[in-house]
């Protein structure tokens, strides 16, 4: 059995929310109509709203099409993939990097989802990708089979159970997807080359560009529709992407999301934390309903961050109107 917070994760993926899913929770209403990940990549929000049982129906979108394909297998035909998969990585034993390559060749043919499955979890560091050719060329972590079959089995099921009946797709541009959303949607954005992994899926995603994605943003807040976004970062003293501007009204948070990997390798301390941005509209939605909320850090347009240690009283007092101070205003 999985608790609220140990939710099952079946397509591994480098840049995945799960470590933070819990504490951007916090930040979002306690219950939705329809929650929408545009960027879902591993749908690590996703599975922990289904989890907690916060909405209704979801939106699962990603531009990579083989990812959708893989998606679709894991909600709507669980037993036959976790087949396919034990298949294959009872298959690979005994010659494991010989039949990484197989498996590479094969699905850089046809694009099979159990082929794909088994290439994320044997890849160095869950990584999707490709080269100028559009082929699959990441490379085995040699210290690791993948997932066994039985622990990835009930990560299928688990997750197939949380998801199917109640999920929709697709693999559009997500600013189709943005179009379609209506005003008891919550959104949840975490767009490629944004955040503290810098240049992440370079090689498979064609680069969001930032003037757009904010125009996309207005349109949102223009519609009264709420959102929340993972953006940029920082690990250290070393910043990561470009704000969100002013101009969008945002509430900025930092969420702490722990030891960065390269600190550890390099044997320092250094901290990563990620900024979630919040529509206008979802802050008053959480004011409204009076949700207690906690973070280290905390920015509203035209302001340095406040350093926050109490919960309702001062979320709230951040959340009050406040006049725009941007020179874009």
């Amino acid at each position: 059995m999985y608790g609220p917070n140990d939710v099952p994760q079946p397509i591994p993926y480098q840049g995945s929310k799960r470590r933070i899913a819990p504490t951007i929770l916090q930040y979002l209403p306690a219950r939705m109509s329809r929650f929408v990940e545009p960027f879902a990549g591993s749908a690590a929000l996703s599975i922990m709203v289904a989890a907690r049982r916060c909405a209704d129906g979801f939106w699962i979108n990603d531009a990579h099409s083989p990812l959708i394909r893989l998606w679709r297998e894991i909600i709507h035909r669980p037993g036959e993939i976790a087949d396919r998969y034990a298949h294959l990585w009872n298959d690979q034993l005994g010659r494991e990097r010989e039949y990484f390559d197989e498996v590479r060749r094969r699905f850089n043919g046809r694009h099979d989802p159990a082929d794909f499955l088994y290439l994320l979890a044997r890849c160095v560091k869950a990584s999707i990708r490709y080269n100028a050719n559009g082929e699959f060329n990441n490379t085995p972590d040699n210290r690791r089979k993948g997932a066994r079959p039985s622990e990835m089995r009930r990560r299928i099921s688990h997750a197939s159970h949380l998801l199917r009946g109640r999920t929709q797709l697709t693999s559009w541009d997500y600013k189709d997807v943005l179009k379609d959303c209506a005003k008891d949607d919550l959104i949840y954005m975490d767009p490629p080359y944004r955040g503290v992994c810098g240049n992440r899926d370079q090689r498979y995603l064609p680069k969001v560009d930032h003037d757009e994605f904010c125009g996309r943003l207005s349109d949102l807040n223009d519609r009264n529709i709420m959102f929340a976004v993972s953006y940029d970062g920082r690990t250290g003293t070393k910043t990561y992407g470009e704000p969100l501007p002013d101009r969008l009204n945002l509430t900025q948070l930092e969420v702490h999301a722990g030891r960065s990997t390269q600190a550890t390798l390099l044997g320092r301390s250094d901290v990563t934390y990620e900024s979630l941005y919040l529509s206008s509209a979802l802050a008053l939605s959480l004011k409204r309903a009076g949700q207690a909320n906690e973070s280290r850090r905390i920015r509203q347009p035209g302001s340095h961050f406040t350093e926050m240690n109490s919960y309702i009283g001062l979320f709230h007092r951040f959340l009050q109107p406040h006049p725009q101070t941007s020179a874009d205003g």
